[in-house]
């Protein structure tokens, strides 16, 4: 397809560093990002795979929708069958649940940042020119943490050296090494990398917390009705004093590194990057669904995190958003490739929603995506018409705007140590200092839930489970729920409609479809699309780092390879791991 205008149009398929596979068209103004096209091009499918299934079973198939955020579609599954059934869990139940979650965050965050993130900022060969010493006295004047004497960062610039020298980069190798677009010094460089590696030990330890209540990780186990894990001091298979103790040695490890490490390094990095301040907002609009419940999920007031809609920046406003309301989330699919039975420009609610394949793109291999058709496999939720933005942004806008204390002074001391403005939030910057900074409340919150899990327990509550409910022959013909959640990534939402004690009908959306998703029948951009929209200029078509910062401020996850082609289809730049 030729590029209107005759403009140059630079793709990156797949986008590296993300789980799943994503292409990103661009098309050029000058050397500006002038209309930008988000295509995922893998197909899901685990909707169809459901139906006909017993409810209680689904979570063990949802689940398998991601293996990064390994315990949301889980939770949010059982969730939206007890939500059908009007089905409550223990207040145990709740804080297990609350405690994995949360753990999900920590790791998930601390992972991104440094595995999947840091490195479209921070120049890893560049850290083979740094000075230990001067290393160890910045790392120190930044916090207290142990890792940070001059032979420490001696020993892992050797190590770095070491890869070097054997051609043995890794996961370090064909990256964009040496671009202008790199600005921290040597030093930060060497700090930077060596947390890289710290945080590979310290994920392996943390990981541990959804083996102790889960039995496993990834997809660590669940059940409708609370959760699997029993309660008994005295057992050595159920949680026990024992098990108790290890969950508060992984909190405690979550909150050093955090507050020591993760916190710091964000701070230090994003002070020398403030021009991403003023690009990579795109919408405006933000969306929560809200989650962590102290009084269960059919009490919204209670939700640690509040539910709401933010539209046009405008904080003093929290609109209110309805999961069931039939006028309220629709998916459409004029862009998708997917058909609807009324006609590819309607949207669906997800209590009605179809899925129906119908590719209709090019043949690989193919120079350009007709971005006047169908170009994804996602669909283009909206709410109320409205494209949003889910993830860590919209959770911190959300807090700060409904007045959360913590949240007030976590951004108040992040836009007071950068001196920049507020709406500094309002970007890519900003989205990756909201992930950094929730990370911080989470930790805190998780010694609050262990706290009252431990309360319980020694008031001689221990019940994690809740009988009634249990079996089918108890259940109306009918009924239909939604189980929804706060994922590290965003809102998330799987709606099922049960009918003679199966699945008739069954919708994730997931805070990728928000955020990735192709424009509407409106034209209206997906977040991604409006991001890559705002204010970015390339320094170097063949290396377009610009592209990557934006897109994995949003987290996706994983990698393989990169291919990258210009307007005449002529490959400029293959990066492949194998």
């Amino acid at each position: 397809m030729s590029t209107s205008g005759g403009n140059e149009r630079i793709v990156v398929d797949p986008i590296t560093r993300i789980e799943g596979h994503l292409r990103i068209e661009a098309e050029m103004d000058g050397n500006k990002i002038g209309s930008a096209y988000s295509s995922g091009t893998m197909v899901r499918g685990i909707e169809t795979i459901l139906k006909g299934r017993d409810p209680r079973d689904a979570w063990a198939f949802a689940q398998r929708i991601c293996g990064v955020c390994t315990l949301v579609h889980g939770l949010a599954s059982i969730r939206s069958v007890e939500n059908a059934l009007s089905y409550k869990v223990p207040k145990n139940a709740d804080l297990i649940r609350n405690l994995m979650s949360g753990a999900q965050y920590i790791h998930d965050h601390v992972m991104h940042f440094y595995h999947l993130h840091a490195l479209d900022w921070v120049d890893v060969v560049s850290a083979l020119d740094a000075d230990p010493k001067a290393t160890s006295e910045l790392a120190q004047s930044l916090s207290n943490y142990p890792r940070s004497s001059p032979g420490y960062f001696s020993d892992m610039k050797k190590k770095l050296k070491g890869f070097v020298e054997a051609g043995q980069l890794g996961i370090f190798a064909k990256a964009y090494w040496g671009h202008p677009a790199y600005k921290l010094p040597p030093e930060a460089n060497l700090m930077a990398v060596s947390h890289y590696l710290d945080a590979l030990e310290w994920q392996r330890d943390v990981a541990r917390l959804h083996t102790i209540f889960g039995g496993k990780n990834p997809h660590p186990n669940f059940v409708v009705g609370g959760v699997p894990c029993a309660i008994d001091l005295n057992s050595d298979s159920a949680i026990n004093a024992k098990k108790l103790a290890q969950v508060q040695e992984i909190i405690n490890k979550m909150k050093v590194f955090v507050e020591q490490v993760y916190i710091p390094d964000t701070l230090a990095i994003a002070g020398f990057y403030k021009d991403w301040g003023s690009r990579g907002e795109g919408l405006g609009n933000f969306m929560t669904y809200g989650d962590f419940p102290s009084n269960g999920m059919e009490d919204p007031s209670g939700f640690m995190l509040p539910a709401g809609a933010i539209l046009n920046r405008d904080l003093s406003k929290i609109h209110e958003v309805d999961m069931h309301a039939p006028d309220e989330i629709h998916e459409y699919v004029s862009h998708s490739w997917y058909d609807y039975e009324g006609g590819k420009d309607t949207g669906l609610h997800p209590y009605d929603g179809e899925t129906t394949f119908n590719y209709t793109g090019p043949k690989p291999p193919y120079k350009h995506l007709d971005v006047d058709q169908a170009y994804s496999w996602l669909k283009s939720p909206r709410w109320k018409g409205h494209s949003m933005e889910v993830g860590p942004l919209a959770r911190v806008l959300m807090l700060y705007a409904t007045g959360h204390e913590q949240t007030k002074d976590l951004v108040g001391m992040t836009l007071s140590k950068l001196d920049v403005p507020v709406e500094a939030l309002f970007s890519t910057l900003g989205r990756t200092a909201a992930r950094t900074l929730e990370t911080k409340i989470f930790a805190d919150a998780m010694q609050g839930w262990f706290d009252d899990l431990v309360a319980n327990i020694k008031a001689g509550d221990t019940k994690t489970f809740n009988e009634v409910l249990w079996e089918p022959s108890s259940w109306p013909k009918s009924a239909q729920g939604v189980g929804f959640m706060e994922a590290p990534r965003g809102g998330l939402a799987h709606w099922i409609v049960i009918e003679d004690e199966t699945i008739k009908n069954y919708q994730a959306v997931v805070p990728s479809t928000w955020n990735a998703g192709p424009r509407d029948s409106k034209g209206q951009p997906g977040a991604y699309e409006a991001a890559l929209e705002d204010n970015h200029e390339l320094h170097d078509p063949e290396q377009p780092i610009e592209i990557l910062r934006t897109i994995h401020s949003f987290d996706p996850c994983i990698a393989c390879a990169v291919h990258v082609s210009d307007s005449d289809g002529n490959e400029l730049i293959n990066v492949k791991v194998k």
